[in-house]
């Protein structure tokens, strides 16, 4: 319990730049947690002086990956035993079997020591897939981290997912149990506003957009196919490839020899919220998603959409937005659905929970574990 009379919650990230995670926690730290303190642990970067310009407490610590096991556990235990938090809530895998290993080790040392403090442990899962190999690239790495998650979800107290689809992964591959529902939020208003503002009129032909890592999963060759072949309906239709990742050369390559020229762009890292701007639709053909973060922005900004209908993503969009990623004919299925939202005059309306709707069902979610319930 802090100084003002609530509750703490630090949160344990393991991460210093931005990405969909470190997105999560500066929309919660904007929307506040009602009735609690909110302070942040994670190694030093954009995301802690994002937190700072918030007014966050934030613990810049020698955490995640690149220290190293021992020194993450070290930085982590220092950090409860000082400020002695109610509930240790960790994001992103290392930071869950760190946090697991300091929460649990406390509970050992309570029964010896009494006063050892010992926080609720919550976890929030991001990243889980339906094909292991999306996220550890071997089967043997699928099958170990398979046997930690099941092993540090036996010593947590509640765990939270961002999707039904994720929770319904983490229930068959970890045996997770009375895992809760809170999924990422978007202001949509405000996200409207921001694209809007960055709005560039259309000149010619449709613009597409794809906001996405360089790499195999993302589908983004079989775009590249399929907008070669819309440019038969679209001669003026405009594609721009944002981001980076290993496939840059060969996806600029594959471009090359589908003799598309000037209509691909390959921009690099780009501020998400200016390319929607300059964009009419964006296409995601990734393997898998959670709850993603570009769809939400699109949907909000009225953006029209194309996407695989893998995780998260039909909760997100609607059928005739979707294609199936295992199809025989995904390139075809891609063309068609783009050429359907196209011909839609307008995008339909969206409607999703806000940053402050997200933090209110967390905020529920700590009270139901603090008073003893799940």
């Amino acid at each position: 319990m802090n100084s003002n009379g609530f509750p703490t919650a630090l949160w344990v990230v393991p991460v210093p730049e931005f990405g969909g995670v470190a997105r999560h926690v500066v929309d919660m730290a904007r929307a506040g947690l009602p009735g609690f303190n909110l302070v942040v642990l994670a190694p030093e970067g954009k995301l802690t002086s994002r937190l700072e310009e918030l007014g966050v407490t934030v613990i810049k610590a020698e955490f995640g990956p690149d220290y190293g096991f021992k020194t993450s556990f070290a930085s982590l235990q220092k950090a409860v035993e000082q400020l002695r938090p109610d509930i240790v809530h960790s994001h992103l895998a290392y930071a869950d079997v760190v946090a697991t290993a300091v929460v649990n080790a406390l509970r050992i040392r309570s029964v010896i020591k009494r006063g050892t403090c010992v926080p609720k442990l919550l976890t929030t899962e991001h990243g889980i897939a339906g094909n292991d190999s999306v996220y550890h690239g071997s089967s043997w790495r699928s099958k170990l981290m398979e046997t930690v998650h099941r092993v540090r979800l036996w010593g947590t107290d509640q765990a939270i997912a961002v999707s039904r689809s994720t929770a319904d992964q983490m229930r068959a591959k970890w045996g997770a149990r009375g895992v809760e529902l809170v999924y990422n939020g978007v202001d949509i208003p405000e996200v409207h506003a921001a694209v809007e503002q960055q709005r560039v009129p259309a000149e010619g032909g449709p613009r597409i957009l794809s906001l996405s890592r360089l790499s195999p999963e993302k589908g983004i060759d079989v775009l590249l196919d399929a907008f070669a072949q819309l440019r038969a309906d679209y001669p003026q239709a405009h594609l721009e490839i944002a981001g980076s990742g290993d496939l840059a050369s060969e996806l600029q390559a594959q471009a090359q020899r589908l003799n598309l020229g000037d209509s691909v762009t390959f921009s690099g890292f780009v501020n998400p919220i200016e390319a929607m701007g300059r964009s009419d639709m964006i296409v995601q053909l990734s393997v898998w998603e959670n709850c993603s973060y570009t769809l939400l922005d699109a949907k909000a900004a009225g953006l029209k959409t194309v996407a695989t209908a893998v995780g998260g993503n039909p909760e997100i969009l609607g059928a005739d937005e979707l294609v199936d990623r295992q199809s025989a004919t995904l390139t075809q299925d891609v063309l068609q659905a783009m050429r359907a939202q196209l011909q839609k005059d307008e995008s339909e309306p969206f409607a999703w929970i806000s940053n402050e709707q997200m933090a209110a069902q967390t905020v529920d979610i700590y009270t139901r574990v603090l008073r003893g319930g799940r």
